[in-house]
């Protein structure tokens, strides 16, 4: 059902990104602003891994070094089907965990220190087995397309914007109104940011079902979730709110003011069709 969900948002996206280029009736600004989003948001696609592992100082463990956090991950991903991921500790203690990788032979988990100490391993089975479900979805390239057209949008909306404001949208080339054109530059990148962060809760939401089964136990990551977001609203994560939509529970919530503006579903929602799953 997600994933219907997340196909439809896509093509509500790409929509919204054609709409704007019928308004610019097939001007070259449109080409340029999606070249451009398409080299910035592709580029990080490639060096996601590298970008996101660095920034919170994430060291690279072993076997030897994290026996029982290697270990729960060889189970999970034999369980998935997937290659062994590249595992990270974080050295901070918020607790909270992302996966990371362009593919699922490039991918990478990384685990705060906060998160090993606060869950019990079935627990750290049910958050293990939520990030390997977005290796094996390749969430990281889902987001990467649904960043490319909204960043597109937002670019082409801001032309227009700056074109209005030093009276550049007269046009004789076709029978768009300016007034429409100013409109759309409002709207579209509004409705634009909607449609991406519900893209985003779409894939928490199916990355759960895949912890639920991965892990054995629907419960292992409902008990998980609470215990992280009780927490993180206590010990706040050193690092920057545009990363928010990586980890599996939102660390910087305090800084976001509206829940539709969230990349993450609410953990309460997310415990109750977990709880449903068990039901079932």
């Amino acid at each position: 059902m997600n994933t219907l969900k997340t196909a439809f948002l896509l093509a509500l996206l790409t929509g919204l990104f054609l709409v704007i280029g019928q308004l610019l009736g097939g001007r070259t600004g449109i080409q340029i602003a999606f070249i451009f989003a398409l080299i910035m948001n592709f580029g990080s696609y490639y060096f996601s891994d590298k970008i996101a592992l660095s920034m919170y100082k994430a060291q690279e463990v072993d076997k030897m070094q994290a026996p029982e956090l290697y270990s729960i991950l060889e189970r999970l991903t034999q369980k998935a089907n997937l290659p062994m991921p590249r595992v990270y500790i974080i050295p901070q203690d918020a607790p909270n965990a992302f996966a990371t990788g362009r593919n699922p032979d490039h991918a990478a988990v990384a685990v705060t220190q906060g998160a090993l100490n606060l869950l019990s391993q079935e627990e750290l089975m049910g958050v293990l087995g939520h990030e390997l479900g977005h290796v094996k979805h390749r969430d990281i390239l889902i987001s990467t397309i649904a960043s490319t057209i909204a960043g597109t949008i937002m670019f082409v909306s801001s032309m227009i914007k700056w074109a209005a404001l030093f009276g550049g949208l007269s046009r004789d080339d076709d029978d768009s109104s300016p007034l429409v054109l100013i409109a759309m530059a409002i709207f579209a990148p509004i409705a634009a940011t909607l449609i991406q962060l519900a893209i985003s809760r779409s894939r928490e939401y199916d990355a759960d079902k895949a912890g639920a089964i991965y892990s054995g136990n629907p419960l292992y990551l409902a008990r998980a979730l609470e215990k992280l977001e009780n927490y993180s609203k206590n010990i706040q994560l050193k690092g920057s709110p545009a990363t928010e939509n990586m980890f599996i529970v939102n660390p910087f919530k305090g800084k976001s003011f509206m829940a539709l503006f969230s990349t993450h579903p609410s953990t309460e929602e997310r415990i109750a069709r977990l709880k449903k799953m068990v039901i079932s």
